[in-house]
């Protein structure tokens, strides 16, 4: 493929950029939430809740420590390949 070279820093950046592109756009509802009339909240209560803020939660901790988890992950397999 060409956008994998051998360090796969191209390959993280794309990966960043999609997850920053959902952090973004998941979180253009939860402003509407916010600033909606009172009468239409319950309306966007359930979607809030549980599906745009849990995704808006992931993708910010996966921007911010990804690269912990990506370690554990490596050593895992490194360790069970052994």
């Amino acid at each position: 493929m060409q956008f994998i070279n051998t360090t796969g820093t191209k390959n993280k950046s794309i990966t960043r950029a999609i997850f920053r592109w959902i952090h973004i756009i998941f979180g253009i509802p939860i402003v509407g939430y916010v600033y909606s009339p009172f009468d239409k909240l319950p309306g966007y209560a359930f979607p809030t809740r549980f599906i745009f803020l849990p995704t808006i939660v992931l993708t910010g901790l996966w921007m911010w420590k990804g690269h912990l988890v990506r370690r554990l992950v490596t050593r895992k397999q490194i360790s069970n390949a052994a």
